[in-house]
């Protein structure tokens, strides 16, 4: 029998990355959002920290298309060891979880803390099955 809750969390944790790295564009592009991220330490940006989320935001998407691909949802990119990855992916996510929940602010802890967990649990759902 097959499970078909793979595929729904694997939609899910992409449209998740997607939603991170549209937030991490924005703060690239100097949008007020800093409160949500790093801290919480700035409103806005400085433009070193901005350089840093749009590196964050390829690698976000790039996370999206390794889930979407371990779960057999996008076809090609054959090398990728999407098993690995997606343990790596895994831990990282258990990681930014325990570091949003553990800001000083507020903002990213209610905000960023659920969706790191959600995309947590989720992974390593889709990792262990």
């Amino acid at each position: 029998m097959e499970n078909n809750l793979v595929p729904i969390s694997s939609i899910i944790v992409a449209i998740i990355f997607v939603f991170l790295a549209i937030f991490q564009e924005l703060l690239t592009l100097g949008f007020p959002l800093g409160e949500f991220t790093l801290g919480g330490y700035y409103k806005v940006l400085p433009k070193k920290l901005r350089t840093i989320s749009a590196i964050s935001s390829l690698i976000l998407l790039f996370m999206a298309i390794v889930v979407l691909k371990h779960a057999k949802i996008f076809n090609g990119l054959d090398f990728l060891p999407t098993s690995i990855l997606m343990w790596i992916i895994t831990i990282a996510l258990s990681l930014m979880t325990l570091a949003n929940a553990i800001s000083q602010s507020k903002k990213e802890k209610y905000t960023m803390t659920p969706l790191s967990g959600i995309a947590f649990l989720l992974c390593l759902y889709i990792t262990l099955v």
